[in-house]
């Protein structure tokens, strides 16, 4: 029996399954027994009121975890054959489905539906045989030959990390790249959770008030925004010419991104309305500061990697969030973009410590091993 592949489908296809039960299960409230059994929607009629985005959104949803499900099937389970990889991923997706809408039976904001159900398992079939056919025409085995020649060994961590950055910046930052914004959120659920009682008097007392950032403090979480992922791939790249087109790509991924976020939260016409001089200058800071180290040793990569999220952190949550900041996660955080909010908010908030950790726990294994 050939043996099983590692590979970074599986941290994906977990990543992947952890925000499809946040946005399903979001916002987490007011959990309470309606009186009817949790399947009872399985038998329910077609809904009376839907819309072609809710169907599509369904399908397309999950089409993602098929396709990761039966890549992570294909590459760990080699005996399995293709028609084996379609059937279990697409078992995995009616699964999380079923779990996910019998959940919603206890959220009243929540409508359980037949019909989500459906939907969610074709689009896992869709994603799986997706995947299943790539795997026939040898894209898969390109893919993973190309990913011997142009990265280290184990870069799974840092490739999931590259993957999921774009996602990531979907959820409107109040700064273009300064994910990490926490330090308000995190007070403020502190002194709600210790509200009325004596731990309370504990909570440290700010003794300034958050001021917004200056251009050139902007310009700056920019640039390091910018330049993280740039390090982060750096790390793991081998050659010259690879960092070179891992770079690019990174910035022209961010930057699109930017882009969709900002066409999702104020209409396509303003979809580059966030390129403003200050992000232009940032963005160019980050090509000329980081064209010089596609050269660097990996390990000094990393250490500047942590240097500049260190810096960026600091400097993002001496800022407040803006009024018009405010005002775009209101509308994330209603209708349509509700199923949205899980998949990138908390990516948006997570990412830079979750690659902190990574760079650290990867320069002190080297540094034992050395």
């Amino acid at each position: 029996m050939v043996a099983a592949h590692k590979t970074t489908a599986l941290p994906l296809t977990l990543a992947y399954a952890a925000l499809i039960v946040y946005a399903s299960l979001y916002p987490f409230s007011d959990w309470r027994d309606q009186g009817i059994a949790p399947w009872a929607y399985l038998t329910a009629p077609w809904p009376k009121y839907w819309t072609g985005f809710d169907l599509a959104i369904n399908v397309m949803g999950y089409v993602p975890f098929g396709f990761l499900s039966a890549l992570t099937v294909l590459r760990t389970r080699t005996g399995i054959g293709a028609l084996g990889a379609v059937l279990r991923a697409t078992l995995a997706g009616a699964a999380i489905s079923f779990a996910m809408e019998t959940l919603q039976s206890y959220l009243p904001v929540r409508v359980p539906s037949n019909v989500d159900l459906s939907l969610n398992s074709a689009g896992a079939f869709l994603g799986a045989v997706v995947a299943v056919g790539l795997e026939r025409l040898g894209v898969i085995e390109y893919w993973h030959s190309a990913r011997s020649k142009w990265f280290v060994e184990e870069p799974r961590g840092a490739l999931v990390l590259l993957a999921l950055w774009p996602i990531a910046l979907l959820f409107p930052a109040a700064v273009t790249f300064g994910l990490g914004q926490v330090f308000e959120r995190v007070e403020a659920g502190i002194s709600e959770l210790l509200m009325d009682t004596p731990f309370i008097d504990w909570m440290p007392v700010r003794q300034f008030e958050l001021e917004p950032l200056v251009p050139g403090v902007e310009l700056l979480c920019v640039m390091l925004g910018a330049l993280v992922p740039c390090l982060l791939g750096l790390t793991v790249a081998r050659s010259v010419p690879q960092r070179a087109f891992l770079l690019s790509m990174t910035l022209l991924a961010g930057i699109a991104a930017s882009a969709l976020s900002a066409a999702l939260s104020y209409g396509p016409p303003h979809a580059w309305s966030w390129l403003s001089l200050p992000v232009q200058v940032g963005i160019a800071a980050a090509v000329v500061v980081g064209v010089p180290l596609l050269w660097a040793p990996r390990r000094l990569c990393g250490g500047l990697l942590i240097l500049a999220l260190v810096v960026h952190l600091s400097l993002l949550n001496q800022a407040p969030e803006s009024a018009y900041f405010a005002q775009t996660l209101a509308t994330w955080e209603q209708g349509r973009f509700i199923r949205f909010n899980g998949l990138a908010q908390w990516l948006g908030w997570l990412w830079p410590f979750a690659t902190l950790g990574y760079v650290v726990q990867g320069l002190s294994r080297r540094g034992g091993q050395s």
